[in-house]
């Protein structure tokens, strides 16, 4: 086993495990505030995802630095995009849970299965 090749890929691994736990979790709980949850558990590894693409191994910041070679740069725009992801997660969450707590207002369940019966 080539352990240079597996520590490089080790980021890109542990975002798809991060990723399968968190959509595991949204298929299999009735709970919607468990599905919020597991969402943000999804958009995390994207986010892992997305920052290791950017990541150079002995990179430095995009400062320009004429005594550095421009191949040693870090992308900055995945963490831009990240950023951006982040405030629109929160948002997304925020929604969600503001729905949660007006379903448990009017039905007074969080169950999803417990809405269909109660049609």
């Amino acid at each position: 086993m080539n352990w240079d090749a597996l520590m490089a890929n080790f980021p890109y691994l542990v975002s798809v495990i991060v990723f399968g736990i968190g959509i595991i979790i949204v298929l299999t709980q009735s709970n919607l505030l468990k599905k919020v949850i597991g969402l943000n558990i999804m958009t995390s590894a994207v986010f892992l995802f997305y920052i290791s693409f950017g990541n150079i191994v002995g990179g430095t910041a995009p400062i320009l630095d004429p005594a550095a070679p421009a191949e040693l740069y870090i992308n900055p725009l995945p963490s831009g995009l990240i950023l951006t992801g982040i405030v629109v997660g929160f948002s997304t969450s925020a929604f969600a849970l503001a729905l949660i707590v007006k379903l448990f207002s009017h039905y007074g369940t969080i169950n999803a299965p417990d809405f269909m019966k109660m049609r």
